[in-house]
């Protein structure tokens, strides 16, 4: 307990102090470098963030299914527990470049929304609706073509551990849109970070890839449905204690 309180407190000081900093120096060597190497030089932020919890926190983490990752670009669909994932997917994932999907009003958070402006990330105005997403498909299918893997949280936000949100179907419409595979990943997360909590307690996240889906022969619904069948599927595995029935509960009313 004192180590889990105390290493909480030191990671929130490090992540104050450090993340304006890698995001000044981002920002300054942008200009000169290209949008390959910048993410590779914004990535070091999330894997110095796995290490330094690993460290303060003794949160260790396992990788499973790298075997799975096509050669060809893909659309990465994942489960949401926590702040975890957020760089532990990228962080695994180099030296393939992730392009999320984000609200823009994000783009002006200091530092933060600043780096996901200088890596080109695709932002959204949710108020648009159908032209949001065309907006996104033109984007995405732009960054695509440059190379870089699109990557979304389906659930659109971040869910109690043993719960899960309605599957939003953003990821698939571009799957099918695109004629791009889509990589389903599970996790647990949040069992060592909680969504809204602030200590962490020790453990080994796992951290699980499941085969590419192809698009063909789907429309976006069913192929969202197939992605969730295999990301809840394995959360039954992957965190059995946490589920008493077959089919995984929708979040509780409140838990907002």
């Amino acid at each position: 307990m004192v180590r889990s309180f105390i290493g909480s407190i030191l990671f929130f000081i490090y992540v104050v102090v450090y993340t304006p900093i890698h995001a000044t120096l981002l920002l300054l060597v942008s200009p000169f470098i290209s949008i390959r190497n910048r993410y590779v030089f914004a990535c070091w932020w999330n894997a110095l963030n796995i290490k330094m919890l690993r460290l303060l926190c003794n949160i260790q983490y396992n990788v499973e299914g790298m075997e799975h990752l096509p050669n060809t670009g893909a659309i990465i669909l994942a489960k949401h527990q926590s702040a975890w994932e957020t760089f532990g997917i990228p962080a695994n994932l180099l030296p393939r470049q992730l392009c999320l999907v984000y609200k823009k009003e994000l783009q002006y958070v200091p530092f933060f929304g600043w780096a996901l402006w200088v890596l080109r990330m695709v932002p959204i105005d949710r108020k648009n609706g159908v032209e949001a997403f065309e907006q996104v498909k033109t984007m995405a299918g732009q960054r695509m073509k440059e190379g870089a893997w699109m990557m979304f949280f389906p659930e659109g936000t971040r869910v109690p551990v043993g719960y899960k949100r309605r599957y939003k179907t953003g990821g698939t419409r571009l799957a099918v849109a695109t004629g791009t595979p889509v990589v389903p990943v599970a996790h647990d997360a949040g069992e060592y970070w909680k969504r809204k909590g602030f200590f962490k307690k020790a453990g080994t996240v796992t951290l699980r890839f499941g085969p590419p889906i192809s698009p063909e022969g789907h429309d976006a619904d069913s192929l969202m449905k197939v992605v969730e069948d295999w990301i809840e599927g394995e959360m039954h595995k992957i965190s059995p204690n946490r589920y008493t029935s077959a089919e995984t509960p929708l979040v509780a009313k409140g838990d907002k």
